[in-house]
């Protein structure tokens, strides 16, 4: 039997530097100590500052964890029998890897990462007998762990979601790839530079912790490639109207004639409103206009002290008062109204208020992955209980929780992608982000009133209110079941915020309004932001919501290749009346300055 060649590792001894190149790692090495240490000074200095108390589970995951070992010790044979099955898989893959190492048969992996997975693209990964054994041993010993935490006894549907968040995350981090002497890549670029990629690393992870003021806020992007109001939130308009917590927008026409019945979107105050304006190619603003639309946005505030005491309803409060001011501007009685994650929650919300009380000024609602019924409402519902709400309340003492708390708790969704592959990428290998518009607004971070937070965590997230009936805005208990409105709704089939399943249940709650449900491929953004243009994913449609689950609508819905928006506008035009002459900005309220407005460029890592 003919016998193949010795894998060997990266790098052989004769590889390795002489004596001038090993003087220059030296040198490097001793950079990056002494920056090391510097940048560690002053995360502590920072630490000793910070005023909140330091809290030992500041996310409560214990508990969780505690119910697990009851679990597993309440059922040692589940335990036993998974247990035996990892070592056995663990024997086999020893077993392929030695016989692999001598030449005697060709190692088959015993197991691969899944579809999409970056972490182990570096050949060496596959190529290499060491790194594959490590990659593999990895990856049975996750998928060993997440099995037992998903599988094991019987936990409250609720807890067994928090516990597969926090194993994954937990795995993530134990990942080699995250780990310089474990990683070929690092090791690589370690030896050809001769530690010149960690100096760069280094240098990178210093000026992250100084914009972060002794906190690490990790890079995601060229953070000097983009400026709002010069390359990204383009769409020409005016500021026409603000009050404490908001500016109006309004767009100026690239039609002759618009629609008569404007369009005022309200999108989430988690994050800000130009990631529906990035650039003229992805902007929906930009598509709307050109289709003829009257459009106003609402730029959220960026919360300080003026909006400590700032309410859900105070804020519901603004929205109509915008509602007013479109109103006035275009001399119209009634408007469209569209809104976006948490901006449709909240204008749900109001809706069911408007209808309780008899409120017209309405005439259609559309709603972008908008969740009503938090039953199962995403990854995020697994950072809410009473305890975490308690911290977050601290958090939030000066009377708005700051912005790299919210920043942290979205990257954490997807650590692999959005924490870890930056840390190897910036920290370990040095390279510069890639200038990239979506992360950009991604890291353009924006901090939350507390009471309204507070109101959205505790009667949505945590206690379901609103589709309990148990909701109270503006002094009385509000239905959703009360809007008879014509209402489209959106969802995205990979959305991991405002999952699928949970808009289709939103929609269903509104049984007594007019609804058209679409689902998009991708997710929570891509799936939005998807102009027809670029010819990307597919969309659902169907009559109705009269099926049980999502899964049901699904099965007789009609696919369509490309975006969804040309639906929505066909549906929109349907309920925006007749063409007149376009409106410029500000013919009635009078221009306060130029789009994007003031609110949108206040940065949190800049004040």
């Amino acid at each position: 039997m003919s016998q193949s060649p010795v894998k060997t590792p990266p790098h052989s001894p004769a590889d390795l530097p002489g004596v001038e190149e090993s003087a220059e790692f030296a040198a490097n090495m001793a950079v990056v100590m002494q920056r090391s240490q510097e940048v560690w000074a002053r995360m502590v200095e920072a630490s000793a500052k910070d005023e909140t108390r330091p809290v030992a589970d500041p996310l409560n995951v214990t508990p969780v964890f505690v119910e697990l070992t009851k679990e597993m010790l309440n059922h040692p044979r589940e335990l036993a029998e998974k247990s035996l099955e990892l070592w056995i898989q663990q024997a086999e893959l020893w077993r392929r890897t030695m016989m692999g190492w001598v030449g005697a048969e060709k190692a088959e992996p015993l197991v691969e990462p899944d579809k999409g997975d970056k972490r182990f693209a570096d050949r060496e990964w596959s190529e290499n007998q060491v790194f594959n054994y490590m990659k593999q041993a990895y990856l049975l010993t996750s998928r060993w762990a997440r099995d037992v935490a998903h599988e094991i006894g019987d936990m409250p549907e609720r807890d067994r979601r928090k516990l597969d968040f926090y194993m994954r995350n937990i795995m993530e981090a134990m990942s080699p790839s995250n780990f310089a002497s474990t990683n070929p890549e690092v090791l690589r670029a370690t030896i050809e530079e001769k530690g010149a990629n960690l100096v760069r690393g280094v240098e990178a992870l210093a000026k992250d912790v100084a914009r972060g003021k002794g906190k690490l806020i990790i890079s995601q992007t060229d953070m000097k490639a983009f400026k709002v109001g010069e390359n990204m939130a383009l769409t020409e308009g005016a500021v026409v109207w603000r009050n404490n917590v908001l500016e109006l927008i309004q767009y100026s026409p690239k039609t002759e004639t618009v629609w008569s019945r404007p369009l005022l979107f309200v999108p989430p105050w988690i994050n800000k409103y130009y990631v529906l304006d990035l650039n003229p190619k992805k902007s929906m603003m930009q598509w709307l206009v050109e289709q003829g639309h009257n459009v106003f946005i609402i730029s959220w505030v960026n919360p300080g002290e003026a909006q400590k005491n700032e309410t859900w309803d105070s804020y519901m409060n603004a929205i109509m008062e915008a509602i007013d001011k479109v109103r006035e501007e275009t001399g119209q009685e009634q408007i469209n109204i569209g809104s976006y994650c948490i901006g449709a929650t909240m204008t749900g919300t109001m809706l069911a208020h408007m209808a309780k009380v008899g409120d017209t000024r309405v005439a259609s609602a559309t709603m972008f992955t908008g969740q009503l019924e938090f039953s199962s409402a995403g990854d995020l519902q697994v950072l809410v209980d009473d305890k975490t709400i308690e911290l977050v309340d601290e958090k939030m003492e000066k009377g708005w929780l700051p912005a790299d708390t919210m920043a942290t708790a979205f990257n954490m969704l997807r650590s692999s992608d959005l924490i870890w592959s930056y840390v190897v990428q910036n920290y370990m290998l040095g390279k510069d982000p890639f200038p990239f518009d979506l992360l950009y607004w991604n890291a353009d971070s924006t901090s939350m009133p507390a009471k309204v937070h507070h109101f959205y965590l505790e009667k949505f997230y945590k206690d379901n209110a609103l589709a309990k009936g148990e909701l109270a805005v503006q002094g009385h208990k509000v239905d959703v079941a009360d809007i008879r409105m014509p209402v489209y709704h959106l969802a995205s089939r990979e959305d991991h915020i405002a999952p699928a399943a949970s808009a289709y249940r939103a929609a269903k709650l509104l049984k007594n309004a007019e609804n058209r449900f679409v689902v998009a491929g991708s997710g929570h953004i891509a799936g939005v932001v998807n102009p027809p243009a670029l010819g990307k994913y597919q969309h659902w449609v169907r009559e109705g919501v009269e099926q049980p689950t999502l899964e049901a609508w699904l099965d007789g819905a009609e696919e369509r290749p490309g975006s969804w928006w040309p639906d929505w506008d066909r549906w929109l035009a349907e309920r925006s009346g007749e063409r007149v002459p376009a409106r410029a900005p500000g013919e009635r309220l009078g221009v306060i300055e130029p789009a994007p407005g003031s609110y949108v460029r206040v940065r949190f890592d800049e004040g």
